[in-house]
């Protein structure tokens, strides 16, 4: 496939967005915690790319997390390890206010937060090989047949995710929903910009790094299974 032809099936994926914004309600606290920290944490898209060092004033390895949810894994992540930075993408205002807001009160400043559609993104700011990694915990799995096509985790977003990875950079996945794991593993299996951690080409146990979420540990209270996947960026 030419490169022309990568980017016309591109363009056309980000037509079909994988999310749906419900906002519900954006309490007064969110509210306030949004419009005061967004100049702190938060990032406006633009059309231009956007230079990491600028953003955080340092050089460091950047991991992207794609659908941050309640921030857990942001915070968590962002806490235990100072030396390297995070940027989040979450389409939920409200969330992301209350989350800025946690960030603050714990005196975090190696995150930046962005509230847009996560393709478009990766798209248009995102310089190609510059991400230590991306990170997709359960993302929504549209389980029902006619809904599937609004999967995030198909090839042409697959391959413009790996093509911001740097050499060696990973893409971490994660589900609860087992069909939705097959139809990862076999897409990311396909991109030949990535190749799998496990030398079995198959799913691993959730790594130490990777925090538990609220919504995973609900899971596992019921007794659902959890996939994680953990594919790195092939060297040139």
């Amino acid at each position: 496939m030419s490169e022309q032809e990568q980017k016309d099936n591109i363009r056309q994926y980000r037509k079909i967005r994988s999310f749906v914004r419900r906002e519900g309600r954006f309490t007064p606290a969110q509210k306030s915690a949004y419009a005061s920290l967004w100049p702190v944490y938060g990032l406006d898209v633009t059309a231009e790319q956007w230079n990491f060092t600028q953003l955080f004033g340092r050089q460091s390895n950047v991991f992207l997390e794609l659908g941050f949810g309640d921030g857990r894994v942001l915070k968590t992540l962002s806490a235990r390890h100072p030396e390297n930075d995070y940027l989040g993408i979450e389409v939920h205002r409200p969330g992301v206010g209350r989350v800025m807001r946690e960030l603050a009160e714990e005196g975090l400043q190696n995150v930046r937060v962005v509230s847009e559609d996560g393709t478009e993104v990766l798209q248009n700011n995102i310089v190609a090989a510059s991400l230590a990694g991306i990170l997709i915990f359960f993302p929504d799995p549209w389980h029902k047949k006619k809904h599937k096509k609004r999967r995030m985790i198909q090839a042409e977003f697959v391959h413009l995710a790996a093509s911001r990875l740097q050499q060696g950079g990973i893409l971490h996945l994660a589900t609860d929903w087992e069909e939705y794991a097959q139809q990862m593993l076999e897409v990311l299996s396909a991109e030949n910009l990535l190749e799998n951690t496990s030398l079995e080409n198959a799913f691993i146990e959730r790594p130490e790094s990777r925090p538990l979420t609220k919504y995973e540990q609900r899971g596992m209270r019921l007794g659902h299974g959890v996939w994680d996947l953990v594919f790195r960026r092939k060297a040139a």
